[in-house]
């Protein structure tokens, strides 16, 4: 099942799903390491005490993100090009959701907040590897869902919603219009109304209801309950 981040995940479903936000990266400059895209772990929204210290909302399920030292990088609001920064220690403050970080040469409270708004990233290449069954968010935007029991296609995964437990939002096809003899067009020329496109359907992502989900192949197979469908229609 996917949580926001891994601290808080909920394991009483058989699939996990990971956020991964990617951005396209402009060409390297020397102070950079070439990388075509990025994965942003968080952003910083704040900071803590007098020392240096911000304030980090994850947009990451891997904890050690902020909690290992290393380096990491930083995007400022008004700058395209990341920039190389050591993280030197980060701890969890559990009930918020946020993380405390202390980041290299940052030792007072007026360097902190000129990070305020920051993004942190790493480079997309140290993505961390999932188990079975468990995904990013990313790999499965973009899969078309296909009914297991007749083979029709259902639509396509355009987002991921959380509602107590992951749900697959899939838009359906777009039905083909048919294009109107002349004749039959009236001698107003109205242009014919256009066709409202159908809601998302939701399907929740556990493995009794999409039992297969196939990366090589671009799908994910449904297995529906009886009225699941007709409800979403």
């Amino acid at each position: 099942m996917m949580a926001i981040a891994r601290y808080r995940r909920r394991d009483s479903l058989s699939f996990r799903i990971f956020v991964l936000i990617t951005m396209k990266q402009k060409p390297s400059t020397p102070k950079t390491r070439p990388s075509d895209e990025w994965i942003e772990i968080g952003k910083i929204i704040g900071v803590q005490g007098l020392n240096g210290e911000v304030r980090v909302y994850p947009s990451t399920d891997f904890p050690e993100r902020f909690e290992e030292p290393g380096q990491r990088w930083l995007k400022y609001p008004n700058q395209s090009t990341p920039q190389p920064v050591e993280l030197v220690q980060g701890r969890l403050i559990e009930n918020k959701g946020i993380f405390i970080v202390q980041l290299a040469e940052v030792t007072d409270r007026n360097q902190a907040e000129a990070l305020r708004g920051c993004v942190m990233l790493v480079p997309e290449g140290d993505r961390p590897h999932l188990e079975e069954d468990e995904y990013y968010i990313q790999d499965l935007i973009g899969l078309v869902a296909i009914d297991q029991r007749t083979g029709e296609e259902i639509g396509t995964v355009v987002e991921i919603l959380t509602a107590g437990h992951d749900i697959l939002a899939i838009k359906p096809p777009v039905p083909a219009v048919e294009t109107p003899d002349i004749s039959e067009i009236s001698e107003t020329l109205e242009t014919p109304s256009k066709r409202k496109s159908k809601p998302n359907i939701l399907i929740p992502f556990v493995k009794e209801i999409v039992p297969i989900v196939d990366m090589a192949a671009g799908r994910v197979e449904i297995n529906p309950p009886p009225g699941l469908l007709e409800v979403n229609n």
